[in-house]
């Protein structure tokens, strides 16, 4: 059985150390954990497979730009015969404060793009999603300016610090399940 984990976030280097980007830090990081050493192009995604146990894990970080994500999650989807419950999607989230990570099942897209994408494309919000928080801009910047600016000293510590916890996350997801997952890591 093959098991999604699509990491939001946008291709380029520019955007590389951007708060949108936490999703991928995290795919990046549990790819290196888990020792996934080649990377390919398909479905508009870059692509990891690695066994784990009796399962396949499919990391993905979508290529198509943080608002086109769901083309990619639904080819996903069809060509590793996936289903959305087996399905986790990690993503920056303004409304965790910063650093914190949360467990969900289901819901909306809570205005994140990344998430209004998939949700629109395949359909339902019925997969599980580990977030990580960014918090909300300083005084009146706008939330699109704020997730797109490089992270620069306190901030991009802090949210390098919370991306293992993140990776962790997931791992417990897989290994337990999203309801033992929430249990452990929305506490505190």
């Amino acid at each position: 059985m093959a098991r999604l984990i699509v990491g939001l976030g946008n291709p380029g280097e520019e955007y590389a150390r951007t708060r949108h980007n936490a999703g991928f830090m995290v795919v990046d990081l549990l790819a290196e954990n888990l020792g996934v050493s080649y990377w390919r192009e398909e479905c508009g995604a870059r692509v990891g497979v690695v066994r784990l146990d009796d399962r396949e894990l499919i990391l993905a970080k979508p290529q198509t730009y943080m608002n086109r994500s769901g083309s990619a999650v639904k080819r996903l989807l069809e060509r590793y015969d996936a289903t959305v419950a087996d399905t986790i999607v990690v993503h920056d989230d303004l409304d965790l404060p910063e650093a914190v990570v949360r467990v969900k099942r289901g819901g909306g897209h809570g205005g994140h793009n990344g998430l209004r994408s998939i949700v629109e494309t395949i359909g339902t919000g019925e997969f599980v999603r580990v977030r990580l928080g960014i918090g909300r801009p300083p005084g009146r910047q706008d939330p699109a300016d704020f997730v797109l600016e490089p992270m620069r000293g306190d901030a991009a510590e802090r949210i390098a610090g919370a991306v293992p916890h993140a990776a962790a996350a997931v791992m417990y997801v897989v290994e337990h399940g999203p309801e033992a997952a929430m249990q452990e890591f929305n506490g505190s």
